[in-house]
């Protein structure tokens, strides 16, 4: 019979390490801030990473909410949000890649502060608003 070899954080040799546990945060609640740039939902972005959210701002239709983050120009870069509704809770999780048609381009390293409306099934109300990442 062979041995089974472990590596030295615990994981067993040839098998693969177990996924992160979602990291949940409390996102406050603050007006739209002057000067963002606004992003369209891209869910076809590439080499897509969890991207932090810094605000969310309510909107004047009761079934979006907006999210403020940073990112790198829309020129190149995209994000695309997933959200999951409880009665208590509005989860967002917010990823940030490449679009598919700045992959083989050469892109500027400036940042910008980016803000993307996202869908609800229902109005916020006084649900918490959080990222999982």
């Amino acid at each position: 019979m062979a041995a089974i070899a472990l590596a030295a954080a615990g994981q067993l040799v040839g098998m693969p390490a177990a996924a992160a546990a979602p990291v949940i945060t409390t996102i406050p609640e603050q007006p739209v801030p002057p000067g963002q740039t606004a992003f369209v939902d891209n869910p076809a972005i590439v080499n897509a990473q969890p991207a932090s959210i810094q605000s969310w701002s309510r909107l004047p239709d009761p079934e979006t909410l907006a999210v403020q983050f940073t990112s790198g120009t829309p020129e190149c870069f995209g994000v695309h949000a997933e959200v999951q509704e409880t009665p208590d809770i509005v989860a967002v999780k917010l990823r940030s890649g490449n679009v598919p048609e700045a992959v083989d381009r050469a892109c500027i390293a400036i940042a910008v502060f980016g803000t993307l409306t996202v869908a609800l099934q229902a109005p916020v109300g006084d649900r918490a608003v959080v990222s999982i990442t």
